[in-house]
């Protein structure tokens, strides 16, 4: 994958990161750990990567938007079971 496209995947999740960053600065509502930062950090540069893996190797448009539907969602997904625990496994959050 181009070095570019790398830096703004990048770029794209520090930035979504600020958005509970800056939450928890003024509610109690928003707590997040460093290891939840650390996570949702991780799932979405996977998630932005896989994008971006899609978009250069897969030529048809209607497979593209296939594979990127079910990144996404897969994505939503690990983060609803991480976020409430809609499955019920032992990653679950509270």
């Amino acid at each position: 994958m181009n070095l570019k496209i790398q830096f703004k995947v990048l770029l794209v999740v520090g930035l979504l990161l600020t958005i509970p960053l800056i939450a928890m600065q003024f509610t109690d509502e928003v707590e997040w750990s460093p290891s939840d930062f650390m996570f949702m950090g991780l799932l979405l540069s996977v998630t932005g990567f896989t994008g971006g893996l899609i978009f250069k190797k897969v030529n048809s448009y209607s497979h593209r938007v296939f594979f990127l539907l079910i990144s996404i969602i897969i994505f939503l997904m690990i983060w609803a079971e991480l976020a409430v625990g809609i499955f019920g496994s032992q990653f679950a959050g509270n």
